[in-house]
């Protein structure tokens, strides 16, 4: 054998380590938690404290679920003689937490480039649609839905456009199962604002408006020749924005930021959320005379300013609701999907520093359904909603409170996850030790 063909097979031997390690991790990686099983008769959930987030909490109330939907809710609710009788003495019932920017199921490990599917190459990509990409068998949504969070939307990044997002619900055994609706919005990361001229730059800004001005010529030219106009990928998606069907979601935090945003909505004429939206508070007017919502990105965060208070971020929600500003509470954080399952507590320190109690259950279910166009499914327990909804022994606000049992359209979810099962490992380990 010479040395060509020894150099070959060192090589050869060498991917094949690599993709059984690739393999095995991937193994590894996979969720052992099994998807719930299709409601296939009514459940009704009895004698528990109803909050529905639309209406006062019911007490003693009866909650019934019928193929995936909610039935009936009440304290005087005819249940059906085959129906499954659960009693819920003491316990309380909320819809599905809902974190309304995340990148669940795109990112495991953050520090791991390989569990790492968020964005794509290049600036401007339209046409990507993260939840072709989510992993069902993710690690990090048994633990999310651990928490009560069962709705997230999974949100691409990169680039000046990252493309499409979709609201997912959080079990199933395909991208297919997860995704409750897709193309929510497009995702736009406003330019960097220069620091000595005051505005973004000016190449990226001309980068915009040409595909703006493309997607308007490709739209024109598909209604009147669509034979002989090919399809392009990329101008196709900038249809639904164009047509004010698909908001853009920007991502802004600076005052400048947010008021270029709004300006460059207008110019354009679509619709417009901010993601992000530290100094929200200082524009409200502008944000409430143009009906454009802020999805608050998260309240555990520093200060933006060293002449700012350490309390500046946690009181924005607050402000953000005296002015009238319409805003939902996202659990964005620089961990990724992996503290999702802190979304109730972002929440919580929103009351802490001024925002009312049932203010922030809203920012956290039926807020983010209504900004996001899915308040018809979820969000709140009225009749006629998909049955997604948890169990718990106290508020969810509340670090102390235990969620014991969720349902996602009707199917009872498994509840164990990554973390119990390390907590039981652990606590035989020194159980064993101490004797």
């Amino acid at each position: 054998m010479n040395d060509h063909h020894r150099n070959c097979v060192a090589r050869l031997a060498c991917w094949g380590v690599s993709l059984a390690m690739l393999a095995c991790t991937s193994t590894a990686a996979a969720s052992p938690e099994i998807p719930g099983p299709r409601q296939d008769k009514p459940i009704a959930l009895i004698g528990g404290t109803i909050h529905s987030i639309a209406q006062p909490p019911i007490a003693s109330g009866t909650l019934l679920l019928v193929d995936g939907k909610i039935a009936a809710v009440g304290q005087d609710v005819e249940i059906p003689q085959h129906a499954t009788r659960i009693n819920l003495a003491g316990k309380h019932v909320y819809p599905g937490l809902f974190d309304a920017y995340t990148p669940l199921g795109l990112v495991e490990v953050n520090a791991v480039r390989a569990t790492v599917d968020r964005s794509e190459t290049g600036q401007l990509n339209p046409n990507v649609k993260s939840w072709v990409a989510i992993n069902p068998d993710s690690e990090l949504i048994p633990v999310t839905r651990s928490n009560g969070v069962l709705l997230a939307l999974s949100a691409p990044s990169g680039g000046l456009i990252s493309g499409q997002s979709a609201v997912i619900q959080l079990d199933g055994w395909t991208f297919e199962d997860l995704t409750l609706a897709s193309g929510v919005g497009m995702h736009l990361n406003w330019p960097r604002i220069s620091s000595d001229r005051g505005r973004p730059s000016e190449s990226s800004m001309k980068r915009l408006r040409q595909l703006f001005d493309d997607a308007r010529a490709y739209r024109r030219a598909r209604q009147f020749e669509a034979s002989r106009q090919p399809v392009d990928l990329r101008l196709q998606a900038m249809v639904p924005v164009l047509e004010r069907k698909q908001p853009l979601i920007i991502g802004a935090d600076q005052l400048a930021a947010i008021q270029g945003a709004v300006a460059f909505a207008q110019e354009q004429d679509v619709r417009v959320m901010i993601y992000g939206g530290y100094d929200a508070p200082q524009c409200a007017e502008l944000l409430v005379k143009n009906q454009v919502p802020v999805l608050l990105g998260g309240v555990y965060r520093l200060p933006q300013r060293r002449s700012e208070p350490y309390d500046a971020p946690f009181t924005i929600a607050s402000q953000l609701h005296a002015a009238g500003v319409q805003f939902c509470i996202t659990g964005s954080g620089r961990f990724g999907g992996s503290n999702v399952r802190n979304l109730p507590y972002h929440a919580a320190m929103a009351v802490a520093f001024g925002l009312p109690h049932d203010v922030a259950l809203k920012a956290i279910t039926s807020y983010p359904a209504e900004i996001l166009g899915v308040a018809d499914r979820v969000g709140s327990l009225l009749v006629g909603k998909d049955a997604t909804l948890f169990v718990c022994d106290g508020d969810p606000l509340e670090t102390a409170t235990q969620v014991e049992a969720a349902y996602i359209q009707g199917r009872r979810v498994d509840l164990s996850d990554r973390h119990k099962r390390l907590w039981k490992k652990y606590q035989t380990k020194y159980q064993r030790q101490a004797k």
